[in-house]
């Protein structure tokens, strides 16, 4: 009986060895954001995310279903108010604070952008951490990173890298995750992605002379940093068709332009800016801010930077269709 019983207990120990411990429940509100999480966590945690492809972040609505994988998550990370317009009430409110992080603020946030871009030299930094791998104590609800202008600050990958940290200091705080292994996972993120970017800036030599064009004001941080040329924006709230008066202007500008080319996206219709380009020698080409086809892998945001990259460059004339 004994030798049965510790037989049985050496099969318990064993199987409680090999039943991995529950992961860490994360929901992202948009795939870009998941992306990140991935880029940091690896896979030593569950990501699930709100916005499905083909869908806006400005005008979502939300399932059931979602609503309450919102409160079973252990953690919460999307952009901010004027980015998910649909969260604001929802995770305003007292029972997801605490557990909701956002990264922009929707009033009087002050910008690190240009902190970030002198003299475009980004060396990696070598930060120091405190016993339990991170800087301060996370500020659980609140990450400034932007201006108030521009809420699409995960397309500029400097930002991005600051929201990463962001994502590292509070995956830490969680029970179950090791810090050293994010510290690790954080360190190779920003070690790729500084080559990347490097790489990227180096592609774009040759559009000097090309005149970029966007659907809405998703593109500016990417091209603001990058040192690309956007002469003009199609609509400046997507949810609506631009007046007559700014239509105008546009088509002015497209007219006038050097080689111009326009970004557009595949959340948006389609059909309204033809009409107004019809008769215009432009080039388009296609960008996709939620990186929707972006495979969710730890170097998924690096593939990301390369899609919005390899758009760019379909813009010179030797690569026009």
């Amino acid at each position: 009986m004994p030798q049965k019983i510790t037989r049985l207990a050496i099969a318990l120990s064993a199987l409680a060895i090999a039943t991995p411990a529950a992961a860490t429940n994360v929901v992202a509100s948009i795939k870009p954001v998941e992306l990140l999480v991935k880029a940091v966590a690896g896979d030593n945690v569950e990501v699930s995310t709100l916005v499905p492809p083909g869908s806006s972040p400005h005008n979502y609505s939300m399932k059931p279903s979602q609503r309450r994988a919102l409160e079973q998550a252990d953690v919460i990370f999307w952009v901010g108010p004027e980015m998910e317009t649909f969260l604001n009430r929802l995770l305003g409110g007292k029972e997801f604070a605490g557990r909701s992080v956002s990264f922009l603020e929707s009033e009087g946030a002050e910008s690190e952008h240009d902190e970030h871009h002198d003299e475009h030299n980004h060396e990696p930094e070598h930060e120091e951490h405190d016993n339990h791998g991170h800087h301060d104590e996370p500020d659980l609800h609140h990450h400034d990173h932007g201006d108030g202008e521009d809420p699409h600050i995960w397309v500029d990958p400097m930002l991005a890298l600051d929201m990463a940290k962001d994502i590292r200091n509070v995956l830490s705080e969680l029970e179950g995750v090791n810090p050293e292994e994010l510290n690790a996972n954080l360190e190779r993120f920003q070690a790729e992605l500084l080559s990347k970017e490097k790489s990227i800036r180096a592609s774009f030599a040759g559009l000097d002379d090309i005149s970029l064009f966007a659907y809405h004001d998703a593109f500016t941080r990417y091209a603001d940093h990058y040192g690309l040329t956007l002469d003009g924006i199609l609509t400046l709230n997507p949810e609506l068709s631009p007046g007559a008066r700014h239509i105008a202007d546009v088509q002015a500008k497209l007219e006038a332009a050097n080689h111009p080319c326009l970004l557009t996206e595949p959340q948006f219709n389609r059909q309204w800016w033809r009409s107004i380009t019809e008769g215009l020698n432009v080039t388009f080409s296609t960008w996709d801010p939620l990186a929707t086809h972006i495979e969710s892998t730890p170097s998924g945001y690096i593939e990301f930077q390369q899609s919005v990259a390899d758009a760019v460059l379909k813009c010179l004339p030797e690569q026009a269709q």
